[in-house]
């Protein structure tokens, strides 16, 4: 039996280990296609701020990992994928059969149609190449533009804000992070890092990039402009697809997978950012693309490629959290709220302090935080739980910091250990 990975980030390097100790007969290959050992992308921040070495971004720390494991690592690109012979085409002619396989192909950045995108001082943050040229520019006192202030484009202003740049942020929806954020919070976090000396703009978008000297110029569609040393354009991603291109493998804006993480060809899974799979809150499909997602669909799929029962995908809970230059957002679940539902909120906007809940009946089913972490782990657990508040809803209306009473108070009730999400 030959188990086949390709995608080495999180979900990939995740199956194949898992692959190999459910598996301690079977031959497991992970293909990936960048130049270095498998990393993972969340800690290129951490690289760029010199908090960590290059070699820190490496998911495993030993060049003979892998090996050791008998895994065989394979550095190649996979150019077409053949289901009805069950093998994959690399880049320099060579093939790969496969009895499973799992698509962990990940995810790219968007690359918006403006004239000087492809100007050489513009650049994506997505891979350890992109954070070489970034690093290699953005020093003390040197004028970067971020274009997007969404969920990535907010790590990457955390580690280019601490690198001592000028950094001008362009958004063009009215909010930051606005699909993880409703405007109370994402205001709060624009205010925030206004006050921390970062320029932001939102409701604003780049009309075009142009050269000026040695340097660029940013023009924007509210009549002004912004030099620049550097643009680090972060709007928004895509699931990496193409390969399933005349396949017959359904895909709509990902892979369409089931429970079991399987596609609609039964040899082949999908995990990770490409994997369009069941919403917990909503029970639709969509992509979930967080670290945390990918590793849990990594596991998953491994089990279910080897022919475990019992491996179901319950669905993905949207969540997010974010450290933007010390204040800690999250959101979790339906946070934008449900038609006909109930919300309590709590706000102080001069302590940076924020707390919505989000109701349906007496169930949580969604929640925003900013400036609040021990609220974290419960509003996950009361979320995923579906756990039914009873009287507890009225107390939340009234006081929405008392959510680990509540929790408490009903975990105990119904005898689950409530040690088990902090």
């Amino acid at each position: 039996m030959h188990h086949v990975v390709v995608g080495a980030g999180p979900a990939g390097v995740i199956a194949a280990e898992a692959l190999r100790k459910l598996a301690p007969k079977a031959q497991v290959t992970l293909v990936g296609d960048e130049p270095e050992p498998p990393y993972s992308r969340m800690a290129i921040p951490y690289f760029l701020i010199k908090q960590i070495e290059e070699a820190g971004t490496h998911l495993r720390k030993t060049a003979d990992h892998f090996a050791k494991r008998g895994i065989d690592l394979r550095q190649a690109r996979v150019t077409a994928l053949t289901p009805a012979s069950r093998t994959l085409t690399l880049a320099d002619g060579g093939q790969l059969a496969y009895d499973t396989l799992l698509l962990a192909t990940g995810s790219r950045p968007v690359r918006p149609p403006i004239p000087g995108m492809d100007l050489p001082k513009v650049t994506s943050c997505w891979t350890l190449a992109d954070a070489r040229r970034i690093a290699a520019t953005a020093k003390p006192g040197a004028r970067v533009v971020l274009m997007g202030a969404g969920f990535i484009g907010c790590i990457i202003l955390e580690a280019l804000a601490r690198s001592g740049a000028k950094l001008t942020v362009v958004e063009m929806e009215h909010r930051m992070v606005p699909r993880m954020m409703n405007d109370t919070a994402g205001n709060m976090i624009k205010d925030w890092c206004t006050s921390h000396g970062v320029a932001v703009h939102t409701g604003t978008k780049v009309d075009a990039i142009e050269t000026k000297g040695d340097a660029l110029r940013v023009v924007l569609n509210n009549g002004s402009a912004v030099d620049a040393d550097l643009v680090v354009s972060a709007t928004g991603v895509r699931p990496n697809i193409e390969l399933l291109e005349g396949t017959g493998i359904a895909t709509r804006q990902g892979v369409l997978v089931d429970r079991h993480l399987r596609t609609s060809d039964p040899a082949v899974f999908a995990a990770g950012d490409v994997a369009e799979g069941i919403d917990f809150s909503t029970g639709e499909y969509s992509v979930q693309a967080i670290q945390p997602t990918a590793a849990e669909h990594g596991q998953l799929a491994a089990r279910n490629m080897v022919g475990l029962r019992g491996a179901v995908h319950r669905g993905s809970v949207n969540m997010n959290v974010l450290d933007t230059l010390g204040l800690i957002s999250s959101s979790f679940g339906l946070w934008m709220g449900k038609a006909g539902g109930d919300a309590a909120e709590l706000l102080n906007r001069e302590r940076y302090r924020y707390l919505n809940l989000q109701f349906e009946d007496d169930v949580l089913v969604g929640a925003t935080s900013l400036g609040l972490t021990q609220h974290v782990g419960v509003l996950r657990g009361l979320i995923q739980s579906k756990t039914r508040l009873g009287g507890w809803k009225r107390k939340l209306m009234h006081d929405p910091t008392r959510v680990m009473e509540a929790y408490l108070a009903n975990t105990q009730a119904l005898g689950f250990n409530a040690t088990v999400l902090k």
